[in-house]
């Protein structure tokens, strides 16, 4: 076993001291108790220890519907994939992004018409 110096504040030695007398235990063993402790809580990597969080808190949800949800969440009336989203999300979208995803289209039209006009 290896000695260690350590500096430590006036209240933490009290504490210990105190938190030693009370185990019937030495500081040094005490210390080596926290040390053992403090490894075990963070052994785990990051993976393990988020693994399964939500429902470790009791929040339960489906993770196909949340992942659904953030998809249309963040699908545009400009995004290629806007009808097939609005087909598996009906209850994320409104009439407001109907009428932009229409305006969107009349716009490509009109673009694309152009381009073929002045080809021409």
């Amino acid at each position: 076993m290896t000695r260690i110096l350590a500096d430590l504040p006036d209240d933490d030695i009290k504490w210990l001291d105190a938190r030693a007398a009370e185990e019937g235990k030495s500081r040094a063993s005490v210390l080596r108790e926290a040390v053992q402790a403090y490894r075990a809580e963070g052994s785990e990597d990051w993976l393990e220890a988020g693994f399964g969080l939500w429902a470790r808190h009791g929040i339960s949800i489906d993770p196909l519907e949340y992942e659904r949800k953030r998809r249309a969440e963040w699908t545009r009336p400009w995004d290629d994939d806007y009808e097939e989203v609005r087909a598996e999300s009906p209850d994320m979208f409104d009439e407001y992004d109907d009428r932009e995803r229409a305006h969107y289209l009349a716009l490509q039209a009109k673009a694309s018409a152009k381009r073929k006009n002045s080809a021409a």
